[in-house]
């Protein structure tokens, strides 16, 4: 986009910018609260996209930038609130959420705020009525995207919280990804987070287990990585069907079992030990096999593992059907 200079005349408080500026295309009104890597994609995708953008960052000389491609700098948050129809708060923390928006809150009215800062399902439900509270409506979003991929058909981002606010800036919250709707509980998205994250640590643990073991017999990360990647493909492919197994509580098979895994993996830990790598990351995978098969269920899917890591004696209780563990 041509660069344009900043306005002049700052917008007050109390009115959202009047004058649209050189070179946008969309009516729409959009402020993007705190310029970090992410932060600052989002606004230049959206200066791309021909939208009136207003940014605000503590450190005012990180704006500089998006001003020269046709940004608005506001003085304070207050102020690009109050220039905005969507704000959207990108910071490092939900405890800077709040700091930054209790003095903005006479101009949240009327507004949709999206926050797409990192946070647990229990800061949402926190922030969530504090903004309803101030008449404006909230959707909060799990980004699933390293900056430089904004934008792109790998990027996708989970909202919950106002469907019609959801429904009504659909085509601008496309730009940043596919965007789905998971519900209208403010908490859900990071719930999901919370949860997806787990796994990809989860993932990352294996890794470096493997890379450890693959050293001792000269394997170096690099060499290991192209066949395990594929076979971590592969294997992924049979998440869907856990997943089935799991919710319905019903893990009969005929395909890999909890005892053909559990011996499996008490193969590796044995192999792991003697190569002198500690089995501190796959340990408590075998804890959870060992009970299952205590419990006689080794015929049983390695899904079933899941009602061990439900605890409560791997009883689970959903709907007022009981499913043993």
């Amino acid at each position: 986009m041509p660069s344009t200079e900043p306005q002049s005349q700052p917008t007050t408080p109390s009115q959202p910018q009047s004058q649209r500026q050189p070179g946008n295309d969309h009516d729409q009104h959009i402020a993007v609260i705190g310029l970090g890597n992410l932060g600052r994609v989002l606004a230049g995708t959206l200066l791309d996209a021909g939208y009136r953008v207003t940014v605000w960052n503590r450190s005012a000389a990180r704006a500089e930038p998006l001003v020269e491609r046709g940004a608005r700098r506001a003085e304070t948050v207050a102020e690009a609130v109050a220039a905005a129809d969507l704000v959207i708060v990108c910071v490092l923390d939900y405890a800077v959420v709040r700091e930054l928006l209790t003095p903005a809150a006479d101009v949240l009215a009327g507004r949709v705020l999206l926050n797409v800062t990192s946070g647990t399902p229990e800061q949402v439900g926190d922030i969530a009525p504090w903004v309803a509270a101030q008449g404006a409506s909230y959707l909060d979003g799990a980004v699933y995207a390293v900056p430089q991929t904004i934008g792109t058909p790998s990027a996708f981002v989970l909202y919950s919280g106002s469907p019609a606010a959801f429904t009504a800036h659909r085509e601008r919250l496309e730009l940043f990804g596919s965007a789905r709707f998971t519900g209208e509980r403010p908490e859900t998205a990071a719930g999901y987070d919370t949860a997806i994250l787990s796994g990809m640590y989860g993932m990352f643990a294996g890794f470096f287990h493997a890379v450890a073991l693959a050293e001792t017999y000269g394997i170096t990360a690099a060499d290991l990585t192209d066949p395990l990647v594929r076979w971590l493909r592969d294997a992924a492919a049979a998440l869907p069907g856990f997943a089935t197994e799991i919710d319905a509580g019903a893990y009969a098979t005929e395909t890999s079992n909890l005892d053909i895994n559990a011996a499996g993996l008490a193969s590796i830990l044995s192999a792991s030990q003697a190569q002198g790598v500690p089995t501190d990351l796959l340990a408590p995978l075998q804890s959870l096999f060992t009970d299952q098969l205590t419990r006689g269920h080794g015929a049983d899917s390695l899904a079933r593992a899941i009602e061990s890591v439900r605890g409560v004696g791997g009883v689970r209780e959903e709907a007022g059907v009981e499913v043993a563990g």
